[in-house]
Parts: structure tokens; C-alpha cells; sequence
């Protein structure tokens, strides 16, 4: 494996004349065994491209599913694609061919998208949230709520708040100079691998970063949580034990969704600040992982706790 003993210690920019050349890096400590661990994730990628495709496909082709909650399910799925899409080439490129070098401004586009997504699906289960609550809450205002030109606001919205957020990280990223081997800790580009790479002040790209990401999923978290608890205060206000069921039913797969969008953010988060002293692979699986359980599960979670879809889905495969 690349180590940054095994390359010059450079001072360089992005404005020099020939392209710089970063390193991608596939599980530290495991190259003998890294083709065979790697066989598991092109099966998951797998799932997730498939799966996602199914939903997609079936969300358009169904009639009966035109609707806000199958709306914002087809935003998750391509969210989940393009997710997925972002990674695909250079992890597969570094743990089966060990194509371990990427340009610096594909590393930034890189960066650009794979936190653009993340920080998309993130707000697209916020609509979803809400989506959930005013199903609940306001039933008889569902349908003058949710119209089709309000749902495709929402849509651009999310699409504007994300490049608003992303696009200063990327040109202050592209201010930096760099002055190490250029080796990163990822099969991928993310921000913050990128920016501990720099030999000058980065500590306004460390500010963008928290501020991208507390503007994001630090602000969609928190509105969850808060529907959450409206629909449970509204939910339990309902007489009939059986009616409160079918009200919690139609969240499970909302909730599932949040859950393994979350945790494992959450979790990759606890490792990086205070898992010091597990061993790198663990790091670089766990980011891996983590990339792939959302798009990989959401289409399962859907497809088995949705009656509709699955419905849907067994209608398509019976025509065809």
C-alpha cells in the first residue's frame, strides 16, 4: 500500500502548470486479502444499483404511485443512485485493479458530489418527514399541501441549498497548496481527507465544512425529531388502538430509512474522534460501509414494508 513515506514532500498548488496527482488507498493493512474483502462490496453496489432502479422504474411505470409520498421515494432512489454512481469507479478502480490515482480537480468534483448526495438524501427525508406529518396531522389539507408544482419547489430547493453550501468548500479546497505525498485514507475524495493534505491554513475550510454540514443534516435532523413527536402526540390522541396502529404503520418505512441514513453517519462520526486507537481498516471499512447501507437497504426496507410497492413491483415482474 501507498505510504506517504514513499513520495517527495512537495509544496504545490492547483494553478501549477501539470495536474496534480492524488493517491487513493484501499484497505490499510489487508492487501493480500483486499481483492476478496472487495468482492462483497461490488455485490452490494450490486443491490444498491438494482434495487434502486426497481423503485425508480416502478415509481414512474405505476399509475396508482403518482403521488407526493412515491414522489419523494423516487428523489431518495436517485439520490441513492447517484450516491452510489459517485464512488462506484474508484472503489472498485482501487480494490480490483489498484488504479490508485485520481487528479486533484477529479478529486474535487468528487468531493463536490459524494457530499452534494449525502447532504440531498439527507434533506430529501426531511420532505418525506414532513410528507409523514401532515398525512397524519392535517389529512383533509394533504392534497392542496402537496401539490405537484409545490413538490417540484421542494425538489429545487434542496438541489439550491446543496450547491450553496458546497460550492465555497470547493473553491476554498482549490485555494489550498499542498505540500505532503498527496496519499488519501479513502478509496474515494471526502473534505476532510482532503483538506489535512494541505500545508497551509485551513482552518476556513474546517469552518465551511462544520457550517456545510450543520446547515445540512445538522438543521434536517432536528425537524425530523420534531415531526416525529408531533405525529406521536397527534397519533396518541386517537381513541382506537387499532387507528393509532395503521397512523404508526405508515411511518415504519420512514423511520427504517432515517435510522440507516444516521446511525451509521452518527457512528462513523464517534470512530473518527475518539476511535483513535482501532486499527486503520476499521476506519476505512466503516467509510465504506457506510456510503453503501442507505442505498443499499432503502429500496429493501421499501419494496418489504410498503404494500403498495410491493404490490407494484410483483405487477411489473408478472407483466414482463
Amino acid at each position: 500500500s501507498l505510504s506517504s513515506q514513499s513520495f517527495p514532500m512537495l509544496v504545490l498548488n492547483n494553478s501549477n502548470a501539470q495536474p496534480l496527482i492524488c493517491f487513493l488507498t484501499g484497505i490499510p493493512g489487508l492487501k493480500a486479502t483486499q481483492y476478496w474483502i472487495s468482492i462483497p462490496f461490488g455485490l452490494l453496489y450490486v443491490v444498491t444499483l438494482s434495487g434502486n432502479s426497481v423503485i425508480l422504474f416502478v415509481v414512474l411505470c405505476e399509475q396508482s404511485l403518482h403521488k407526493s409520498m412515491y414522489c419523494f421515494l423516487s428523489m431518495l432512489s436517485v439520490t441513492d443512485l447517484s450516491l452510489s454512481l459517485c464512488t462506484l469507479f474508484t472503489t472498485l478502480g482501487v480494490f480490483w485493479f489498484e488504479a490508485q490515482e485520481i487528479s486533484l480537480n477529479t478529486c474535487i468534483a468528487q468531493m463536490f458530489f459524494l457530499h452534494g448526495f449525502t447532504f440531498l438524501e439527507s434533506g430529501v427525508l426531511l420532505a418525506m418527514a414532513f410528507d409523514r406529518f401532515v398525512t397524519i396531522c392535517d389529512p383533509l389539507r394533504y392534497t392542496t399541501i402537496f401539490t405537484n408544482a409545490r413538490i417540484a419547489k421542494i425538489g429545487i430547493s434542496m438541489l439550491i441549498r446543496n450547491v450553496a453550501v458546497m460550492l465555497p468548500v470547493v473553491l476554498f479546497v482549490k485555494r489550498l497548496s499542498f505540500c505532503s505525498s498527496m496519499v488519501l485514507s479513502h478509496s474515494y475524495c471526502c473534505h476532510v481527507d482532503l483538506i489535512q493534505l494541505s500545508c497551509t491554513d485551513n482552518r476556513i475550510n474546517s469552518i465551511l465544512g462544520l457550517f456545510a454540514l450543520f446547515s445540512t443534516t445538522g438543521f434536517d435532523c432536528p425537524c425530523i425529531l420534531l415531526s416525529y413527536i408531533l405525529i406521536i402526540r397527534s397519533v396518541l390522541s386517537i381513541a382506537s388502538s387499532e387507528e393509532r396502529q395503521k397512523a404508526f404503520n405508515t411511518c415504519t418505512s420512514h423511520i427504517s430509512a432515517v435510522a440507516v441514513f444516521y446511525i451509521p453517519l452518527i457512528s462513523l462520526s464517534l470512530v473518527h474522534h475518539y476511535g483513535h486507537s482501532a486499527l486503520p481498516f476499521v476506519h476505512t471499512i466503516m467509510a465504506n460501509v457506510f456510503l453503501l447501507i442507505p442505498p443499499v437497504l432503502n429500496p429493501i426496507i421499501y419494496s418489504v414494508k410498503t404494500k403498495q410497492i410491493r404490490k407494484a413491483i410483483i405487477k411489473v415482474l408478472i407483466q414482463k
